[in-house]
């Protein structure tokens, strides 16, 4: 596959990232989340807080860690096989960081790991699909 199309799918799917994060977090589960805090204080930063650069840069590199992983080594095209695999590696990275991060700080509770994990699951599925599709097209 093209590094073209690769970089192109990472992009797109890396701002359809940070839309489907936002909707998820902040949209549905906005006031949940603070129901999900250890024991730590002061940690989450508010919206005027926020360094919005890393944000972004955070959710392009996960849309291009798809793409590149879809079309550098599994040659996945099909946006049901990306939703699929998309949701799997985020099983598998939130769990390991999650259930670290549980082990080792105060951030969050039991809930909101398991919460944080199957959102991961979710809104990967969602990028993983989108980068498929876009390593697709035009084939």
């Amino acid at each position: 596959m093209s590094t073209n199309k690769i970089l192109i799918s990472g992009l797109v799917a890396g701002i359809v990232a940070f839309f489907v994060g936002w909707i998820i977090w902040v949209m549905i589960l906005g006031g949940m989340s603070e129901s999900f805090a250890g024991t730590a204080t002061g940690v989450s930063r508010g919206e005027d807080e926020m360094i919005w650069w890393a944000l972004v840069l955070g959710n392009l590199l996960m849309g291009l860690l798809y793409a590149y992983i879809f079309g550098r080594w599994a040659n996945i095209t099909n946006p049901v096989t990306g939703a699929k695999a998309g949701a799997i590696i985020a099983l598998i990275m939130a769990g390991a960081f999650d259930f670290i991060m549980y082990a080792t700080t105060n951030i969050s509770n039991l809930n909101g790991v398991i919460v944080d994990i199957i959102v991961s699951a979710v809104a990967s599925a969602i990028v993983g699909a989108v980068a498929a599709w876009m390593l697709g097209r035009g084939n």
